[in-house]
């Protein structure tokens, strides 16, 4: 690993707003699962960009769908129809609910559209004042409504006031649930796997108390795939492997390819919320953007695509809990995390992961999360293990 020159971390200083604590490294280009520095050093990637390069770095398809439509048409606004943006709602739609899309930027951007829907729905149902419920520890966004349904940043005090109906209850807890929701409830809105928080499923007991609640209280069950969905579970969306349909789903991340792209999906129940006039966003499902998630999803909803994401993650899992060091792997398909002994600092690990050609993320003092690219080969899976094994060995010496 080549440390970035100080000229590069002066002006980052300097122009750049510091929200962010960088690694010391800059990446110049990628292939695959694959990413290299400025000096051509090479690592496997068990990150994907948090989950956005799910189909590797570069796929051939989704650049060529790029150059090809930013040759022809980049930008138009949504004051006009573009082929790419309904042929890419219509795959969406069908591929999930069956309702309609909004399209946005981001995650947190189809949150916020997500949060609207359950808002106005409540309304016309004669809610006055209606309520949100998410789990503590849930990841929604950080624009303020969906800062607002993510209890562990909504109390910062120097951030708030946030907005007024939210409230959370302890994660997997069906009971708490229940014991929430009320005439109120506008909405419950949750992660089938918690991401951020350090790779947590839900248990299938309480999506259907989710389900049920929300069916006695006419309020909408919201799941948030912008983590889990384009196949990172090993089926398209992460609920189509529960027991519970919900009223509506966001997307984001994996869906550009590297493309920034964001969808609030609805069933047709809820397909009609929104209005004209209701919600907007200038850059949304841009020609560009859909054009790439069109071919995320050609690669990627695939029978054998799915079975193969399946089964790297029985491989990867297979090969990391007989290390030292590890105490248990949690998750499922693509989307695991590594929960480590007493004692083993996982910022530490990660720092060393990095400097022997590997990227993967801490999420939590004793957890590291590995998000790999779909396209990840079977030698390359074993390389990480093993590249993990040292760097744990590492760890239980020290």
């Amino acid at each position: 690993m080549s440390p970035v020159d100080e000229s590069l971390r002066d002006r980052d200083r300097r122009f750049v707003m510091q929200t962010y604590k960088r690694a010391d490294v800059v990446f110049d280009r990628g292939e695959g699962a694959l990413l290299f520095d400025e000096e051509g050093n090479e690592y496997i990637d068990m990150l994907a960009g948090i989950s956005v390069a799910s189909v590797g770095h570069c796929h051939p398809e989704v650049v060529a769908a790029i150059q090809e439509q930013s040759g022809r048409l980049m930008h138009v606004s949504n004051l006009f129809y573009t082929r790419p943006m309904v042929d890419l709602a219509e795959r969406l739609s069908g591929s999930s609910l069956g309702g309609r899309v909004f399209f946005c930027n981001s995650g947190t951007e189809a949150n916020e559209c997500a949060i609207k829907i359950a808002r106005k729905h409540a309304h016309q149902r004669g809610v006055e004042n209606p309520e949100i419920i998410s789990f503590t520890d849930d990841f929604h966004g950080r624009t303020y409504g969906s800062l607002s349904a993510t209890p562990g940043l909504a109390g910062d005090p120097l951030l708030g006031p946030m907005l007024p109906g939210f409230r959370s209850v302890p994660f997997d807890d069906a009971a708490a649930l229940r014991e929430a929701a009320g005439e109120k409830t506008a909405a419950i809105l949750i992660e089938p796997i918690q991401g951020e928080a350090g790779v947590f499923v839900l248990s299938d007991e309480t999506l259907k108390a989710a389900r049920e609640i929300c069916d006695q209280t006419g309020a909408l069950l919201i799941l948030d795939e912008i983590q889990t969905g384009v196949g990172r579970t090993g089926s398209l969306w992460a609920y189509q492997q529960g027991p519970a349909r919900p009223d509506v789903i966001t997307s984001a991340k994996a869906l550009g390819g590297g493309a920034a792209i964001g969808a609030c999906i609805t069933s047709e129940k809820t397909a009609e919320v929104l209005s004209p006039g209701d919600h907007g966003s200038t850059f949304a499902a841009g020609p560009v953007a859909a054009s790439a998630a069109l071919a995320v999803l050609d690669i990627v909803d695939r029978p054998e695509m799915l079975r193969r994401i399946r089964q790297l993650g029985t491989r990867l899992t297979e090969g990391l809990v007989a290390l030292d060091g590890v105490n248990e792997v949690r998750g499922r398909g693509l989307m695991l995390a590594v929960s480590l002994d007493d004692g083993i600092d996982s910022a530490a690990v990660n720092a060393d992961l990095l400097s022997r050609g590997l990227i993967a993320n801490a999420p939590r003092p004793d957890t590291l999360r590995l998000l790999p690219p779909f396209v990840l080969s079977d030698e390359q899976a074993d390389r990480a293990v093993s590249i993990i094994g040292d760097a744990l060995f590492g760890a239980v010496a020290g």
